[in-house]
């Protein structure tokens, strides 16, 4: 036994000197995400499906119908949603129109968008914005808001499967993730020219 402990002190002192001699890895590179709302440019049939009452397990949605269109911000990363939809039938008291603008800027920096709702009639942006990433194909972006005097932490998620559908949905969390109430999802079906 003693004959093993000069043998094992000499590759513990060994192993530094041996780790260093190791060919530097670099990091990944991180993905640059400008791109990644690409495919929802251009113009778009939109089916929403709205719970106006939340986090008070109501089912009773609002369906809707209209359009949603998306354009690129001066040639940059950066796009602009115009967005219109009605529900003749919805019940009454509830919202029959609603009309809607998103302006979405990517930061090249953090590789995060931040999504901002914006009322260009009261001329109010929607503040803080919705941040996050794509991973996977499925844009996730998340931020806290006030619920009717509860904080509540918001999640949009964006999908599609090819150039012609996308879907965005919203949620609610009062547990900081652990469970989510869908509480909006917008199907979009591009519009032939």
């Amino acid at each position: 036994m003693n004959r093993l402990i000069p043998f094992v002190l000499a590759l513990i002192l060994a192993a530094p000197a041996a780790a260093q001699n190791l060919p530097r890895v670099p990091p990944p590179e991180q993905h640059d995400g400008a791109h990644d709302f690409d495919f929802l440019l251009g113009d778009w049939k939109a089916h929403v499906k709205r719970l106006p009452d939340r986090l008070v397990g109501s089912t009773a949605w609002i369906e809707y119908d209209g359009v949603s269109n998306h354009h690129p911000v001066l040639g940059s990363a950066a796009n602009f949603e115009e967005f219109e939809v009605d529900s003749p039938n919805a019940p009454k008291g509830a919202v029959k129109h609603i009309r809607a603008q998103t302006l979405r800027l990517y930061n090249p920096t953090s590789h995060q968008w931040s999504i901002y709702g914006v009322d260009v009639d009261a001329g109010t942006m929607d503040l803080p914005a919705v941040v996050g990433a794509f991973h996977d194909g499925v844009g996730e972006f998340y931020n806290q808001q006030d619920w009717k005097g509860r904080m509540v932490l918001v999640r949009y998620q964006w999908s599609h499967k090819g150039p012609n559908d996308a879907l965005m949905q919203q949620a609610f969390s009062l547990d900081g993730g652990k469970t989510w109430e869908v509480n909006w999802i917008c199907e979009l079906a591009r519009q032939k020219p």
